[in-house]
């Protein structure tokens, strides 16, 4: 339920014009679009276990969910589509995002190359497993892993490479999984 009053709130934010950008990728696309929504309230409530001071803010929990979010869209539409397909989609819907819940400056190239490290992720292991035979753990524990060597962004010329990105904050190394 909370899930839900969050999209919704989302939602009312947007313009007129924002609203029909989001039609205008979403209506063309509906599988595509009800997959994405549930990636969405997964990686939230998988972020949400493993860093629940930093899955909501600019952090490391963000870094991994945006991620995780990216790697589970891709995983879905893969399972009704082709990869290049769920790749255009996903990275079309990921950058609108951006676009229509605009941030700060740096907080938008946080978000952006996150979700391209969750795209990269799971690109990077199509060839080795059928697409059909993905699951969630295989991303879960891998973004884990790179969670302990994610790297502060501190400007947006830097290359940060394969590495999750996420701002300075005391909490965040609080929250780096040392069971891993």
């Amino acid at each position: 339920m909370r899930t839900a009053r969050i999209f919704i709130n989302a939602i009312r934010t947007l313009s007129f014009k924002k609203i029909v950008k989001l039609l205008k990728l979403t209506v063309p696309h509906p599988l595509f679009t009800i997959l994405s929504f549930l990636a969405t309230v997964k990686s939230f409530t998988i972020a949400q276990k493993h860093f629940p001071k930093t899955n909501s803010n600019s952090g490391i929990g963000n870094a991994f969910r945006h991620a995780l979010w990216t790697s589970l869209i891709l995983m879905y539409c893969c399972k009704i589509s082709s990869p290049k397909k769920a790749l255009e989609f996903c990275k079309k819907m990921t950058d609108l995002h951006e676009e229509l819940f605009p941030n700060e400056p740096l907080e938008k190239e946080m978000d952006l190359h996150n979700n391209k490290i969750g795209m990269n992720l799971f690109m990077e292991m199509l060839p080795g497993i059928h697409r059909q035979f993905f699951e969630t753990s295989f991303f879960v524990e891998q973004l884990l892993t790179k969670a302990k060597t994610a790297r502060i962004l501190e400007n947006t010329d830097e290359d940060y490479g394969n590495n999750l990105v996420f701002l300075d904050g005391e909490e965040n190394w609080e929250e780096i999984p040392a069971h891993l």
